[in-house]
């Protein structure tokens, strides 16, 4: 993009306008004024410290100012003020002097002065398009397909003759490609993709293959992967990345995976942690409250105190460690379909207090003591679980892993003992010993 800017004459022949500086709020030139400032703060600096060095030898009150130390102290802060608002010195300038508007307008850029370098249309080998995206009103909310070839290109798409990773090289323009990707998910899955607009980048010739299974062309854009086969049903998993190569490989996943029966699953524990930490004077008490709060006698009574945080949430149990004179209580609770952080810290405050009036001297240092552990990376979590701990299971055969895979079953199980066993043990990895679930999870 290229600027031409206004001649500095008007168009009546007008000699050009004087345009203000900041500097010329100032009664010196700008150098020597910020010369004097300098120097000034630097030497008044100078003798307070020597005047304070001098009272301290002295054994004189240092709030007892003279007359020279209180014009020092000003003084200081006078230059400190210029100094700290020397890159602001046009706030000065418009205390001084305001401009006219027609100085204003004299800088104001003509319309029509931008001109445009390449506006050429092009396809996918195009650059970036850098204008600006259109209103939200200026999206159809549903693509129209007028031409045969287009939806032909779907219902190929639909019944799977053609790969959706091809439409850019088949039609030669990843906006189209992404549309007909779109439509073709609609009518795969019944579901309406209206709300998730169409972006307005134009991809560069590289990306077709990066974003072959974006569904939407957006800084934010996403693909889909399946449908999945888990336990009889079948799944579409949307992905917000723009990392093609993972929507591809997951897609890949999916496909083995449905084609030798799908996969089942079982959820075998459910509970939400949350782990305060309170402080004794003595290890001996904080033992004492761990042994009151394990006992099976008084859990009863505990879970009738928690759960009246919430209609939701109950206790499932309570696990303690002591450190010193520290005790943690790791509460475990089930929470319905909410993630239930709020109910269970609620829960946990109602339990401390109640405890507090049978152990006084129990003072509490924090509503979480790290041993839940929350939104951190820890082996309690990875042992004891947090939230839903699953168990899946899909069986693979040789021949889906030669055809899908492109790769055998002796080179798959060797890959697996030397990356993600042995290598993410040289690693110090911290449990789940894989290639990238983390990707996938944080896709979905």
């Amino acid at each position: 993009m290229r600027s031409v800017r206004q001649s500095s004459t008007t168009s009546a022949g007008e000699p050009p306008v004087k345009h203000l500086k900041p500097s010329d709020a100032l009664p010196l030139p700008l150098y020597l004024t910020n010369g004097i400032f300098f120097a000034l703060f630097f030497s008044v600096a100078y003798f307070l410290l020597h005047r304070w060095r001098e009272k301290i030898r002295t054994s004189t009150p240092l709030h007892v100012l003279t007359l020279s130390e209180i014009a020092a102290i000003v003084s200081m802060l006078a230059s400190v003020i210029y100094l700290l608002g020397f890159f602001g010195v046009d706030f000065v300038q418009s205390l001084v002097t305001r401009p006219s508007g027609d100085v204003w307008d004299a800088e104001d850029e003509p319309h029509g002065a931008i001109l445009e370098e390449d506006s050429r249309p092009g396809p996918c080998a195009a650059a970036i398009d850098c204008s600006p995206p259109p209103k939200v009103a200026d999206v159809a909310p549903v693509t129209v397909f007028s031409s045969e070839e287009e939806e032909e290109m779907i219902r190929s798409v639909v019944a799977g003759s053609v790969p959706s990773y091809l439409l850019e090289s088949k039609l030669g323009d990843c906006k189209r490609a992404a549309a007909i990707r779109r439509e073709a998910l609609q009518r795969t899955t019944g579901r309406s993709l209206a709300g998730l607009p169409l972006g307005w980048v134009r991809l560069r010739g590289d990306t077709g293959a990066v974003l072959r299974d974006a569904g939407w062309v957006r800084a934010d854009s996403g693909g889909d992967s399946g449908p999945l086969l888990l336990d009889g049903r079948e799944y579409w998993v949307p992905m917000a990345t723009t990392e093609g190569c993972l929507v591809a490989s997951t897609n890949r996943g999916c496909k083995a995976i449905f084609t030798c029966g799908g996969a089942s699953s079982m959820v075998l524990r459910d509970r939400m942690t949350r782990a305060p930490v309170v402080r004794f004077p003595t290890a001996s008490r904080a033992a004492n409250l761990k042994l009151f709060v394990e006992d099976p006698i008084n859990f009863d009574t505990l879970a009738v105190v928690f759960n009246r945080s919430s209609r939701f949430a109950r206790l499932q149990g309570i696990h303690c460690a002591i450190a010193g004179k520290n005790l943690y209580m790791r509460f475990g609770c089930s929470t319905g379909d909410a993630m239930g952080m709020n109910m269970v810290s609620k829960g946990v405050q109602n339990v401390l207090d109640f405890l507090q009036t049978d152990f006084p001297d129990m003072d509490v240092i924090g509503i979480s003591g790290n041993f839940c552990s929350d939104k951190k990376p820890a082996a309690v979590n990875w042992i004891e679980g947090r939230g839903k701990s699953v168990v899946c299971e899909a069986i693979i055969g040789d021949e889906v892993v030669r055809k899908v895979l492109k790769t055998s079953v002796a080179a798959l199980v060797e890959l697996n003992m030397l990356k993600n066993l042995t290598g993410s043990a040289v690693a110090g990895a911290l449990g789940g010993f894989n290639a990238h679930a983390s990707n996938i999870v944080s896709a979905v």
